[in-house]
């Protein structure tokens, strides 16, 4: 439920109250007040989230008409006292107008704006360069990335072109920000080489457009749900829409500095799929629950533009997916990675000599002009009756998992290492 402050000149309020009545409004008062000027009428309303903006609209008309809506769940209980538990079960979506204006107070000021993108920067370089994880989360929750992805969002689903164009800016302002911090810091301490997390997070998988897609939705999700019946805080989907824009976004910065285009290249990849797939997904979820072009106190949007920006949208996510499965294996390691370990297992099954014990495949980090390097480790336990030395039983798997792979199509050089290991002898 949601509180209302309505302020009318003296002699509407009864009016407001009827209107308040056809829309089950309930703990209804009016009071006679000033406002320093003039005798009015103010009037408190207890209405449900999802009938705010067609209240609202019905009100447009009663001249002088101020509004405060408390942004803020309440629950209003009324006669008969044991139905207070059926009283505060409403717990309606959010009405459009709610959720819009929402979108428009978290655009806070640039330099508070950008310097949470320079603060995330310097984490995310820290998590990257001495590959501590738990810094690249704490650079998640501070990157003010989600913000002006939700806000373009919201400015798609109801045609609102002048936020989308803020939302876009403060988007890849906030990324730069964060680019150059993280470039600065490599280039002032010599970093020379690429770190394991750096190579971690470059590294992109063919389900990687899922991960926007469902942030996008469970971003909308949150916002158009009422406070007491959303099941995650809007810290966790902030945090989930910045888990693949805060690590790529210092990582463009860090890979430039060394020279590592190739690493430069996935991390931008991973943003522009970032953007599109949470502004398709957000959008969509927005419109699905009521956001439209026009609606009470907001006349600014435009019909035609939903359809443009959202067909622009999955246009440029298949660009990007196109993009992203001609260019193999740069841009689909994690996935490859996946296969070629499946393949191996398959292999060492299949052979006479050993079973598989554990199977760790990757792509390296190493710049190899002209090859991308597989890195195998395989361990295996020779079967039982088999009297080949462990030596003969490394090289014979080692060329078969080698021929195997490149008989598969793997574009890399596979460098396996295999490692039989021994039971305890008993005897």
């Amino acid at each position: 439920m949601r509180q209302l402050l309505i302020q009318v000149p003296r002699g509407q309020g009864k009016e407001v109250l009827e209107i308040a009545k056809t829309y089950q409004g309930s703990n209804l008062a009016k009071l006679e007040a000033s406002d320093g000027k003039e005798a009015v009428d103010l009037v408190i309303i207890h209405i449900s989230n999802g009938k705010v903006e067609d209240l609202l609209k019905a009100l447009e008309p009663i001249p002088q008409l101020h509004v405060t809506l408390n942004p803020r769940g309440v629950m209003p209980l009324q006669p008969p006292a044991d139905q207070a538990p059926q009283q505060v079960t409403d717990v309606a979506v959010r009405s459009p107008i709610e959720v819009f204006l929402s979108g428009l107070q978290s655009v806070g000021s640039w330099k508070g704006f950008l310097g949470y993108a320079a603060t995330a920067g310097v984490v995310v370089w820290i998590g990257l360069f001495t590959n501590t994880s738990y810094l690249l989360t704490a650079a998640m929750l501070i990157a003010p990335f989600a913000g002006p992805a939700m806000n373009a969002a919201i400015a798609t689903a109801r045609g609102d072109q002048q936020l989308l164009q803020r939302s876009l800016i403060r988007y890849f302002a906030a990324l730069a920000v964060t680019m150059v911090v993280t470039g600065i810091l490599s280039l002032i301490l010599r970093q020379e080489s690429a770190t394991t997390q750096m190579v971690a997070t470059s590294t992109v998988s063919s389900v990687a457009v899922l991960l926007p897609l469902a942030a996008g939705a469970a971003g909308a999700l949150n916002l158009v749900q009422s406070e007491r019946s959303s099941l995650v805080s809007g810290a966790a989907t902030g945090a989930l829409i910045a888990a693949s824009l805060a690590p790529p976004a210092g990582l463009i910065g860090m890979a430039s500095a060394i020279g590592r285009w190739d690493m430069t290249v996935s991390a931008i990849l991973l943003l522009l799929l970032q953007l599109a797939g949470i502004n398709v997904s957000a959008a969509l979820v927005f419109r699905f629950f009521g956001m439209s072009a026009r609606g009470a106190r907001y006349q600014r949007g435009q019909k035609q533009i939903f359809p443009i920006a959202l067909t622009a949208s999955i246009i440029a996510l298949v660009g990007l997916l196109s993009w992203q499965f001609s260019d193999s294996p740069e841009l689909q390691r994690g996935s490859i990675d996946q296969r070629a370990a499946a393949e191996i297992q398959k292999v060492v099954k299949e052979s006479t000599l050993a079973e598989p014990v554990e199977v760790n495949v990757r792509f390296t980090g190493a710049n190899i002009k002209g090859q991308n390097s597989l890195l195998g480790t395989v361990y295996v336990q020779r079967q039982a009756g088999v009297t080949q030395s462990s030596q003969e039983i490394r090289d014979r798997l080692t060329r078969q998992i080698q021929n195997h792979l490149l008989q598969e199509g793997f574009e890399a050089t596979p460098l396996i290492d295999v490692s039989v290991l021994e039971a305890p002898n008993n005897k």
